[in-house]
């Protein structure tokens, strides 16, 4: 259990013990640093500690920002004060006399209480203390009696409630989630956490009934069709749930975002798969395979892009264009921001279109619209970050070009080729690399060795593109250069073998690699670094997985074997990237986390 200890006597009629406790906290009092000390060295190291001082006035929701965040190593408000393991040593160091803990630095004057001047102690140190921002919500160490009553009426007058299920709410989100989910997903969320649910069992529960969904899909009828409809808004709901029911108890984990991140991707592919069977079961049976995968291929794409520049550019220096400048302009217009969250087809929209579209329509027109809307969205958004590319005047990092090559996801091939070009190379390579491999795989007839031999210039482009650092303003489209490659390659080569089975195999295949891809991307995200070398070489690396699809197609064409081959692929390397990735996760010792960034998924 965490300890909280008050530096004084509380005051007459104070619920700040009573509070503490509601928050988990044992509960303790010390008369003066000295004694602090003391009890600082009982607390169990492996325990979070927090410094209260007596006399705080305040909500109970802005203590439980500073106290129990689990993201933060040290947190702060004014009269509190809480430190995980990592942070205790510096709290130890500044509780030390004042001559030793302030020589040869500027003194902590002024503090209103122990806990403040503790917090100052750390930050002079270079100890990040995290100090939340509060809002409307009061957390204040009164002087006297006066200044109490005052602070006292101020926390009357703010229901701390309200502002807490609030704040479970993104600032930024899309249109249909912010208009048509929040508003009551939020008081969803509340009632999980009154019951003891927790984030992560709300995630599995979303996973669960989208799955269902994607079954009712499978089944080929109208019920089924409609079912699937409802179940996936209901499995949506849940997805925007747990989020909420996170930053509501603040229930933050690594764990719990690399779930809520990976489900989101498991639903929709799964659901893809759905009305891909219903849509040969249903009447006069239609193979709408080849629009599913191209569904899968060209979402997955958007996301590497949206990942990649994201890396490229979060900490670029002199990060600014006049392209992001009017973006800005355009965002104080107000509806005009609405209006361009929409258009780019978030996740709430885009569930919202397929439940529709399923429910009425066809899978075949719930793909084709689903697709334009897609191609639309990656265009607009594609088209507005290569302008801001090309206009911005930025100096990119090492840690931003290091980023961009594990997204690269090379293999043992393109290393070897980027080895021997010793540094000089060349990115724009990935575009004239991926155009050659997509476009001979499309147009060589199935069985011909064109596209293997596609496959081997694509090796030597691959290799050339990443043998530099990605630090060009246009660099970080070499990662969605080689997924589109990678991707648009085994789905060109399945549909045009014509071979029974081989796009429902090709689907399972790129959802394998995509999973691989997405995790690397949570990895970088969470702080974690990529998957580890030896993964991606024993994988091949997306060069190396795009030349045996093609070798494969060669030898095994107009034959079964090509759809076993496929399988088979898929098999392996969701049995390789799944063990390791859940192996990593279910272990890692990373710093809880959550997706705080409020962007469209």
């Amino acid at each position: 259990m965490p300890t909280a200890i008050l530096t004084g006597p509380p005051v007459a009629g104070s619920p700040i013990e009573g509070d503490l406790r509601g928050l988990g906290f044992d509960v303790l009092a010390v008369d003066d640093a000295g004694a602090l000390a003391a009890r600082l060295a009982a607390v169990p190291p492996a325990e979070r500690v927090a410094v209260v001082d007596p006399r705080f006035v305040g909500h109970v929701h802005a203590l439980r920002l500073a106290l129990t965040d689990p993201r933060f190593d040290a947190a702060a408000v004014p009269g509190a004060l809480s430190v995980q393991p990592a942070a205790r040593p510096a709290l130890i160091r500044a509780l030390a006399p004042a001559g030793d803990r302030r020589a040869g630095r500027t003194a902590v004057a002024g503090a209103a209480s122990l806990p403040d001047e503790l917090a100052a102690g750390m930050d002079a140190e270079g100890v990040a203390v995290q100090r939340p921002e509060l809002g409307v919500l009061v957390a204040q160490v009164p002087a006297g009696a006066e200044e109490r009553a005052q602070a006292e009426a101020a926390v009357a007058a703010v229901d701390d409630e309200a502002v807490r299920l609030r704040s479970a709410v993104k600032s930024r989100d899309g249109f249909f989630t912010t208009h048509f989910v929040s508003p009551y997903s939020r008081y969803i969320a509340r009632w999980c956490a009154r019951r003891g649910f927790t984030p992560n069992q709300v995630t599995t529960a979303s996973l669960l009934v989208a799955l269902i969904a994607a079954a009712c899909a499978a089944t080929g009828t109208r019920p089924g069709f409609v079912a699937a409809g409802v179940l996936l808004i209901a499995s949506f709901v849940l997805d925007c749930t747990d989020g909420q029911l996170a930053r509501y108890s603040l229930q933050y984990s690594t764990l719990g975002a690399w779930l809520d991140a990976t489900f989101d991707r498991v639903k929709e592919y799964a659901y893809y798969a759905g009305l891909a069977l219903g849509a040969a079961r249903a009447g006069g049976g239609d193979d709408v395979w080849a629009l599913a995968l191209g569904a899968m291929v060209l979402q997955t794409c958007r996301h590497v892009v949206d990942f990649s520049f994201n890396e490229a550019n979060h900490d670029a220096e002199a990060n600014t264009s006049p392209t992001a400048a009017l973006s800005d302009r355009l965002d104080r217009a107000g509806w005009t921001v609405w209006i361009r969250r929409m258009i780019v087809l978030p996740i709430g929209e885009r569930w919202a279109l397929i439940a529709v579209l399923t429910a009425a329509t066809t899978p075949r027109i719930t793909f084709v619209v689903l697709i334009i809307g897609c191609a639309f969205a990656a265009c607009y958004t594609t088209a507005g970050r290569v302008l801001r590319s090309l206009t911005r005047k930025a100096v990119r990092t090492d840690r931003a070009a290091a980023a961009l090559a594990e997204l690269a996801d090379t293999g043992p091939l393109a290393e070897a080729v980027a080895r021997t070009l010793r540094g000089r190379g060349f990115p724009a390579a990935a575009a004239v690399g991926a155009a050659v491999m997509i476009a001979t795989s499309l147009a060589a007839p199935a069985g011909s060795w064109w596209p293997l031999a596609a496959a081997a210039v694509y090796v030597v482009t691959a290799g050339l593109a990443v043998a530099g650092p990605l630090k060009g303003a246009l660099d970080w489209l070499v990662p969605p250069l080689f997924r589109a490659a990678e991707y648009g390659t085994v789905l060109a080569l399945a549909a045009v073998s014509k071979v029974n089975g081989a796009l429902p195999a090709a689907f399972c295949l790129v959802a394998a690699v995509a999973y691989h891809h997405y995790d690397t991307v949570y990895r970088i995200r969470g702080g974690t670094g990529a998957p580890p070398r030896a993964l991606v070489r024993a994988t091949g690396g997306h060069e190396g997985r795009t030349l045996v699809v093609a070798a494969v197609s060669v030898a095994l064409a107009h034959t079964t074997g090509f759809t076993v081959a496929l399988t088979v692929l898929a098999v392996a390397l969701a049995l390789l990237v799944l063990t390791e990735s859940i192996r990593f996760w279910m272990s890692s010792g990373a710093p809880a986390v959550h997706d705080e960034t409020g962007e469209p998924a």
